[in-house]
């Protein structure tokens, strides 16, 4: 019996977040209401207060759980431009937006959340960049790299995929962007 119970909270801890996700991507925080969610998730509004706290800590696990950077680090190894530039220009050309994108660029305006969306930011991108770069500028070195990655993603939402440039010569020059500005 506790086995079921388990797998029941599990599953339905997992259509809340499923369900958040997606609304939080199509329509941003601030028109996304705990009642919508647990619609969509066709769960008892009870439980999602009981799993997440609130509609901003539901957020903040949704956005933790969202998005490849930290990885794109761990692969780097010794080319960290190389690896920045393939992930930017990934997010330049591909079709789509993604989820966490959509998400960031619907929930930005959101003040309720701004501190959300910094930590994301800064734990996500901007200090494991830092750890990374030998220096004494390495912050301010981390923080510009920084200010591209998220400046991409502004870019792709405002003129669409950037299906007109060559993929290689997009990571041509980001490389070469991301060289002069890590090194």
């Amino acid at each position: 019996m506790e086995e079921v119970r388990l797998r029941d909270r599990h599953a339905t801890r997992q259509r809340i977040m499923a369900a958040a996700r997606d609304l939080f991507a199509e329509h941003g925080y601030d028109q996304v209401t705990m009642r919508i969610i647990a619609a969509r998730a066709e769960a008892n509004l009870s439980l999602i207060n009981r799993y997440f706290g609130s509609k901003r800590e539901l957020f903040a696990e949704v956005i933790a759980q969202q998005g490849r950077f930290p990885g794109v680090l761990d692969e780097a190894g010794g080319d960290l431009p190389g690896a920045l530039a393939e992930y930017v220009a990934d997010r330049l050309t591909s079709p789509g937006d993604s989820v966490l994108v959509a998400t960031l660029a619907r929930s930005a305006p959101s003040a309720e959340i701004q501190e959300i969306l910094r930590e994301r930011i800064r734990t996500a991108i901007l200090e494991p960049l830092r750890e990374r770069l030998p220096g004494d500028d390495a912050e301010l070195r981390a923080a510009l790299a920084t200010a591209l990655i998220m400046g991409s993603a502004q870019l792709r939402r405002v003129f669409g995929p950037a299906g007109e440039w060559r993929r290689e010569a997009v990571v041509e020059r980001l490389t070469q962007v991301f060289r002069a500005c890590l090194c």
